[in-house]
């Protein structure tokens, strides 16, 4: 008798166990489980943790509820300014409602991947090649709300749509190339431009005061004749003005023609003689130093003309 206790309590506690394991199941953190019972729908949910069903009466099926990173195949399409482009993008979405997720679509996995390429499309269709380049936040908020508004009845709530990449034809590059290029250059040459200006002007102010003050233009010439000497050239270029050649032609005219007898009173001093010698002696050095074309060529140069007092035109020699 107590045999056959122990054999129907062993055989029981067989069955408990056999029972208890085909009726236990875990559910993980970031999973739901919903069950069905006889195919119809349970309303409660099962949360994370360790939970029991009826066995071969409940499914248990687990719905992940973390967010999905899923990738948009390249989509080729024309833009409304007729430009072939292919665009591709990635979807971030979870789902929020287990139950919906698994009765109101198939797969909804497959769906939102449809749905995304679908509304990829579309997108290209209604944008510009500029918007696809530069205003892509705009678009990606567009294709998130055309991709939510359906996912919404299957349990799915999209997070976020990114635009990846935008793949042009090699003409289209070639040409916002060289439009790049010309508006480069364009650039480039208004800024040249307000560089003349301005210096222009600075130029205009320092004429204005070196008229002003004579001995400032001949400071500039000898800073400029520094600044030449200290390359350790050869050949040392040093302008000359031209008026002071035209002034040093007029002093030696009194100088090579002979004066006539003139009273003692009137002869020209000492100091006056040694001044002519000099002026002489300086025009003697010039006419060394300046080519004979370039004499030639003042001595044609006309001389300038200023009108008179009676507004009649004379000549200054």
């Amino acid at each position: 008798m107590v045999e056959e206790l122990v054999t129907a309590g062993a055989a029981l506690a067989s069955a408990g166990a056999v029972y208890l394991m085909a009726a236990a199941r875990v559910v993980k953190q970031y999973e739901r489980g919903v069950v069905f019972r006889l195919g119809r729908l349970r309303p409660q949910e099962r949360g994370p943790g360790f939970t029991l069903i009826v066995p071969f009466v409940d499914r248990l099926h687990k719905v992940n509820l973390q967010i999905v990173t899923l990738p948009v195949p390249a989509q080729e399409g024309i833009t409304r300014d007729n430009v072939t482009v292919r665009v591709d993008a990635v979807v971030y979405f979870k789902v929020v409602d287990a139950a919906d997720a698994l009765v109101e679509v198939e797969d909804y996995r497959f769906a939102v991947s449809q749905m995304a390429q679908t509304s990829l499309r579309s997108i290209i269709g209604k944008s510009d090649l500029d918007d696809l380049l530069s205003n892509r936040e705009k678009l990606n908020q567009g294709l998130e709300l055309m991709i939510d508004s359906p996912a919404v009845g299957w349990g799915v709530h999209v997070d976020r749509v990114e635009i990846k990449d935008v793949s042009l034809p090699e003409t289209m590059k070639r040409s916002m190339a060289r439009q790049a290029e010309a508006d480069r250059e364009r650039r480039a040459r208004i800024i040249n431009a307000d560089a003349e200006l301005q210096a222009s002007k600075k130029l205009a102010e320092a004429a204005q005061q070196m008229e002003d003050t004579p001995s400032a233009l001949q400071l500039r010439l000898l800073q400029t004749v520094v600044a030449v000497a200290a390359e350790k050239n050869s050949t040392l270029v040093l302008p000359f003005p031209v008026e002071l050649l035209r002034f040093l032609e007029r002093a030696q005219q009194p100088v090579l023609t002979p004066a006539p007898e003139t009273p003692r009173a009137a002869r020209p001093t000492a100091e006056a003689v040694e001044a002519m010698e000099a002026v002489q002696a300086v025009t003697e050095a010039v006419r060394g130093a300046v080519p004979e074309t370039v004499r030639e060529q003042l001595r044609a140069v006309p001389p300038r003309v200023e009108p008179d007092s009676e507004g009649s035109n004379s000549s200054h020699d």
